[in-house]
Formats: structure tokens, C-alpha cells, sequence
């Protein structure tokens, strides 16, 4: 079996994403609780045991709060480097977590799944995105970032599939009632990504081999599903790139659960566009 991909959670108030290969199952941060990882998981028919570990984006609570709980329940290594354990070990409690330290840049293997952790631009003490690759598929990871560094591109040319930031639409972030040292600090090059930005990012990322973008992070008061969605799909459209199906991912609910050569079914609208959910496109 090749990669699968299921988000779990995708937002301020939570984020992991589940990848699974025939041998292994990982998660990528676990930023719910404990509780609700593993109900999320009960919904794609996986029990929290199953999972060989957790690799840590960064340290911030919407991705590592349930790690702690995860780890002492279920007995699941968590896996982080230097930088984000010097975060974590400033919370309480997390003398009780055992952590594997990878090292930024080097690829590390948990099962059958090779794992490269890579720099990405975000306030955090040493933020990275991840690119998977198992059976000859390629996923790619990118769930906060401020801007499309070189680096990142790189890595997330190739991939059959991304989940990558889309956290803010400009004007709506604009009218947003937020103090203005926040506005800025979002817009900054170590803050998120907008739609826009996405969309540029997806373009100049985008091979034949990518079939699967999910929209990642969005913002609750600065963005919606179909703002993101119109967006990004606007652009690839513009870019000659209407083989990519385009996911929303949430807070509240799970995504698909995607695999390679997965054909999504839907409607064709006015515009040409495969309508598969309110918050699914093909461009």
C-alpha cells in the first residue's frame, strides 16, 4: 500500500495529521487532546497504539498539546529536534515526555516511512515543515510558514500530495477587529501564509506527480473554507493546473482520507470546476 493521508485537525485550536503506510502508521503533531486524537482516529478505524510515533513540527500548543497524554497512555515516541525540545521542556509537565531528537535537514526513518525534516520560516525556536516518502509516494507537510522560502519549494516539488498553509484571506485580515501588532505579526515573513501566498506556493511547487493539495490552518475570523477554496483554485486555474483536487481541512471535523490515483466524485459546475463537497475542488 502506498501513503495515506488523513487530517485530523487543522487550525488554531488543534492540529495533527495522520500518514499511514502498509507497515506504519505516524502522526504529524498532536495538537488536540488526547481524547479527541483518538476519536479522530476511531473515525478512519485506527486505535492510538497502532501509532510508532509523533514527529513535532514546533512547540506551540495547537500542535503539541495531547503528545504528553498520547505518550503516557498509548506508550507512542514522540520525535522532535534540539530547538523544539528547548520549547517544549518551558511548559509544564514536559519533563515527563520522552522525546527521540532528530536532527533538521538529516532524513530519519520510523518503519517503513522516510522522514526529512526541513527549516521553515514561523516564530517558533526551530520550526519545520516534513517530507514523507514511502511505496514510491511523496508527501509534503507545510502547515505554518510566513513565506515560500527556497528551500521549501525544493521540497515540495515531486509530491503526490501537500497539506499547506492557507491561513488568512489580506482583506479580511485587514477588517479583522485584532490589535495591529497582531495583523502584523501574521503578515510577517515568520507568521503565516495567505491564500494568495498558498495559491503562488501550490504554482510553483506543482509537478504532474501532485494530485492532492489540502488547504491547512485556516484562520476563524480572517478567512472561510470557500474564500481559501476560490482563492487558491482561481490561480491554478490562471497556471494551467487543473489536475490538482484542492481539500479544505478543519478544526471541528477530519478530511478524506486520500491515497494516490484516489478520483474524487462530484459535479461539474458553471465554471468548469468538480464541486465534490462544499469544501472540495478539482481546479
Amino acid at each position: 500500500m502506498s501513503l495515506q493521508v488523513c487530517v485530523l485537525a487543522s487550525g488554531s485550536s488543534g492540529n495533527s495529521v495522520y500518514v499511514a503506510s502498509d507497515k506504519t502508521r505516524i502522526l504529524i503533531d498532536a495538537g488536540l487532546s488526547a481524547k479527541q486524537v483518538a476519536v479522530r482516529l476511531d473515525q478512519i478505524g485506527v486505535v492510538p497504539e497502532s501509532i510508532s510515533g509523533i514527529c513535532v513540527s514546533h512547540e506551540h500548543g495547537d500542535h503539541v498539546a495531547g503528545i504528553r497524554i498520547l505518550q503516557k497512555r498509548h506508550g507512542i515516541p514522540v520525535y522532535v529536534n534540539a530547538g523544539t525540545l528547548n520549547g517544549i521542556r518551558r511548559m509544564p509537565k514536559s519533563d515527563e515526555i520522552a522525546v527521540r531528537v532528530f536532527q533538521t535537514g538529516s532524513p530519519f526513518e520510523i518503519g517503513d516511512i522516510s522522514i526529512e525534516p526541513f527549516s521553515v520560516p514561523h516564530d517558533a525556536y526551530e520550526p519545520v515543515g516534513f517530507r514523507l516518502k514511502a511505496a514510491g509516494t511523496v508527501i509534503g507537510i507545510v502547515t505554518d510558514l510566513g513565506m515560500a522560502t527556497s528551500l521549501v519549494r525544493e521540497k515540495l516539488k515531486g509530491c503526490h500530495a501537500i497539506i499547506v498553509e492557507s491561513n488568512h484571506d489580506e482583506d479580511l485580515l485587514q477588517e479583522a477587529p485584532r490589535p495591529w501588532p497582531l495583523k502584523q505579526r501574521i503578515r510577517s515573513r515568520q507568521g503565516h501564509l495567505s491564500n494568495m501566498g498558498a495559491a503562488q506556493l501550490i504554482s510553483e511547487c506543482a509537478t504532474d506527480a501532485l494530485e492532492h493539495v489540502f488547504l491547512s490552518h485556516l484562520s476563524s475570523d480572517c478567512n472561510t473554507p470557500d474564500t481559501a477554496l476560490r482563492t487558491v483554485a482561481s490561480q491554478l486555474r490562471l497556471d494551467g493546473l487543473g489536475h490538482i483536487n484542492l481539500e479544505v481541512s478543519h478544526a471541528s471535523r477530519i478530511s478524506s482520507l486520500w491515497q494516490p490515483g484516489q478520483k474524487p466524485a462530484g459535479k461539474e459546475s458553471a465554471d468548469g470546476a468538480t464541486i465534490l463537497s462544499k469544501n472540495t475542488a478539482n481546479v
